[in-house]
């Protein structure tokens, strides 16, 4: 988290981050019930990870095609 802040800088890696990160709360608090404080860590950020990673590639798509129409 250090370094993408750090890279990104503190507003882009919010404005990046906040829809996966919060989605990812939401799916969390809703269905995840491990009885363990670490399991559900983990798997809340393993979601994060994965909702980053496909609204990463949706958003390169998104902004590839764009340019092409430009």
């Amino acid at each position: 988290m250090y370094t993408l802040i750090r890279t990104l800088g503190a507003s882009t890696a919010a404005r990046r981050e906040l829809i996966p990160g919060a989605a990812a709360f939401a799916i969390a608090e809703l269905f995840y019930r491990f009885h363990s404080f670490a399991l559900e860590c983990l798997a809340f950020l393993a979601t994060w990870y994965l909702l980053s990673l496909v609204y990463s590639l949706l958003y390169r798509a998104e902004k590839g095609t764009t340019a092409h129409q430009g």
